[in-house]
């Protein structure tokens, strides 16, 4: 009895020897899941990354933050659309980029295959609070690169001292335009020169990009491709689209036009509200009219994300200040201050959202749109596309000549990258 109780003392002291030589660690609960989780060094600080004009709302979140962690955030305005990426590029690989930021989910695929973010890591909790699409959005080659912070869509805007309700189909649209458009009056305007707008026509004729994300299989110049293209082509041959809104300009001269009141109604994202809301004017905003063939716009659908660099030396601080900056508490603080939508799915019943015109059109809208795709490709489409287009409403081509010659661009593009 003596010789087994000596034995076990033993080994008592052992383990306590090779415990202590071990690695020490803070096995303190941190979640509510009873894992037990390692620390993490904090940083004194994380750099974000923010849109151009939509920072503001980020002093009161970083504030919360900071006081909940310990860590400073300190956050900059970068062009999202054009400039991010490519500073991105430039300052992660320099130590002087961000430890988060954010993108359109359109360029997460080019991004990740370039290795500027880092796979995101958390619970599936986490992601539960988004619908699945905005998930899907952030997700590439099966991995999440970031968390939904907002979605977006061209929606139908009207002036109500001008138009009191909304049409309810694109044939009521264009009789209504016919009878309103004299000088610089005009009863509608959408960017259609633009691919982005463009596709809600195309697409609901028939035509699509990349079928199940498939670069082989290009549907730009096929048979709906075409006649959404000549649909296209009649509201400018017509006279109801002026030849201002064209080009690089179009957006401001539209933008311009409706603020002014000599538009009855636009296609238009939801950025624009605060902009016509400010300069005076009475909005009303619906999902986009049905088309002459019944079936309804597919505009895109953008998903705008929070990101973690690749780069970042505190990856995962900066994961949790993601999760913090998207819970919904703070995504409804963020479309409070922004009028972007989110995609938290328990904010579709708040009445914040639900009683928000704008929001509630945007989330109908959203039922009809399709998701840009996020593969690298992609980014070889935008070009040959806007060029076809606006051949095709100058009235220099025909809509089936410059689909054609658009997507042996496309295809063009692709193989050199390969």
């Amino acid at each position: 009895m003596k010789k087994a109780l000596a034995i076990f003392m033993m080994a008592v002291l052992m383990l306590g020897v090779l415990s202590a030589c071990g690695p020490k660690r803070d096995t303190t609960d941190k979640t509510d899941t009873g894992k037990k989780e390692e620390t993490v060094a904090k940083p004194d600080k994380l750099v974000v990354w923010e849109d151009k004009d939509k920072s503001g709302w980020l002093k009161k979140v970083a504030a919360d933050f900071e006081k909940e962690n310990g860590i400073k955030i300190e956050f900059k305005e970068v062009e999202m659309a054009t400039k991010m990426r490519d500073q991105l590029r430039l300052d992660g690989p320099a130590g002087t980029g961000p430890d988060v930021v954010t993108l359109p989910h359109d360029q997460v695929g080019q991004v990740a295959t370039e290795g500027l973010i880092a796979e995101l890591k958390v619970d599936k909790k986490v992601t539960d609070q988004f619908s699945q699409p905005s998930i899907d959005a952030e997700t590439y080659d099966g991995k999440l690169y970031g968390l939904p912070k907002a979605s977006e869509t061209p929606v139908f805007i009207y002036n109500k001292d001008l138009m009191p309700e909304a049409p309810k189909t694109m044939d009521d649209v264009y009789k209504f335009a016919k009878d309103f458009t004299k000088g610089e009056k005009y009863g509608f305007l959408a960017l259609w020169d633009n691919f982005y707008f463009a596709h809600g026509v195309i697409g609901g004729m028939g035509g699509y990009v990349f079928k199940n994300n498939d670069p082989k299989d290009i549907g730009l110049n096929n048979e709906g491709a075409v006649k959404g293209t000549e649909y296209i082509q009649k509201w400018y041959t017509e006279g109801l689209f002026p030849k201002g809104i064209i080009g690089e300009n179009g957006g401001s001269a539209l933008d311009g036009l409706f603020t002014e009141g000599k538009v009855a109604s636009v296609m238009n994202g939801p950025w624009a509200f605060k902009p016509y809301t400010d300069a005076g004017i009475k909005i009303g905003v619906t999902a986009l009219p049905t088309l002459p063939n019944g079936d309804h716009v597919k505009t895109f659908m953008g998903v705008k994300g929070w990101h973690v660099s690749a780069y970042s030396k505190n990856q995962e601080w900066a994961t949790k200040f993601v999760e913090f900056i998207t819970n919904d508490e703070n995504s409804k603080y963020r479309f409070e201050q922004t009028a972007e939508v989110p995609t938290n799915v328990a904010l579709l019943d708040d009445p914040a959202i639900k009683d928000n015109e704008g929001a509630k059109a945007v989330a109908e809208q959203s039922q009809y749109a399709v998701p840009m795709p996020n593969i690298p490709e992609m980014g070889q489409v935008w070009d040959p596309m806007a060029k076809s287009l606006q051949t095709v409403v100058t009235g220099k081509s025909a809509p089936k000549a410059a689909l054609d010659s658009a997507v042996e661009q496309i295809k063009a593009n692709i193989a050199s990258t390969k």
